[in-house]
């Protein structure tokens, strides 16, 4: 078993012309390397992570998948959530909540805390509780492309996370916008209906806009602002 401690590059050779770029082969991997209890899927539940749940229920029906439901997310996230529920009863769907409610984060920093400090909005609602979620396992799933974003274009399918000390892995590095939209219409997947009305990332309602420049498919995220991630992915802190 490769943790972060005893990390030594895997080596991993798939066919990345195969209908799963690889993916499919990544998640066997991983899940015959890790038991149920050491590895986790951390899920946005946007089109990306539909399409990584339905090839992680091809390999393992059991899985655990965690959503980190700041309580700012739009109705139609929630909405999808439960349609992936009853497809796929046999997941373990957990959403994973803030210690702090938005009362209690608006006492402390101020109302609307996503417009006067976003990092650290960021910081408490979503990478503290991932924090806490990946404390006793030794691996976690990511749902990154690197046609994301520049920040993502070196992402491997298996990575040592230095932010959260765990191994981490990506199966979709590889896929490209159109062939996750592709395969979702083709098994008929249920997805957001946001992202047919201009969302292609969808985060947060209030920090959320719709987009009209598809050559970025991120920009909608924070718009008007310099922040590009909300922390999960790269080495910031919230102040």
């Amino acid at each position: 078993m490769i943790t972060f401690e005893n990390w030594q590059t895997p080596i991993l050779t798939f066919d990345e012309n195969s209908e799963t770029k690889g993916a499919l082969e990544v998640l066997k991997w991983a899940y015959s390397n890790y038991k149920d209890d050491e590895i986790v899927y951390a899920c946005s539940f946007g089109i990306e992570g539909i399409v990584l749940i339905d090839l992680i229920d091809k390999v393992n029906p059991m899985a655990k998948i965690v959503f980190l439901d700041t309580e700012l997310h739009f109705k139609e996230t929630y909405d999808v959530i439960e349609k992936v529920q009853k497809r796929y009863p046999l997941l373990n769907i957990q959403l994973k909540k803030p210690s702090l409610t938005l009362k209690q984060q608006e006492e402390k920093y101020g109302a609307k805390l996503w417009e006067t400090n976003p990092n650290l909005c960021c910081h408490l609602r979503k990478v503290v509780p991932l924090q806490e979620t990946l404390k006793d396992v030794k691996a976690w799933i990511s749902g990154l492309r690197r046609e994301q974003s520049p920040s993502r274009q070196h992402v491997q399918y298996i990575n040592q996370d230095q932010k959260f000390q765990k191994i981490k892995i990506c199966p979709l590095i590889h896929w490209t916008w159109k062939e996750i939209w592709r395969y979702a219409h083709k098994y008929n997947l249920a997805y957001n209906e946001l992202h047919d009305k201009g969302y292609p990332s969808i985060g947060c309602e209030p920090c959320t806009d719709p987009v009209f420049n598809e050559e970025d498919l991120r920009a909608g995220r924070w718009a008007g602002t310099n922040k590009l991630e909300c922390g999960l992915h790269v080495d910031t802190k919230g102040t």
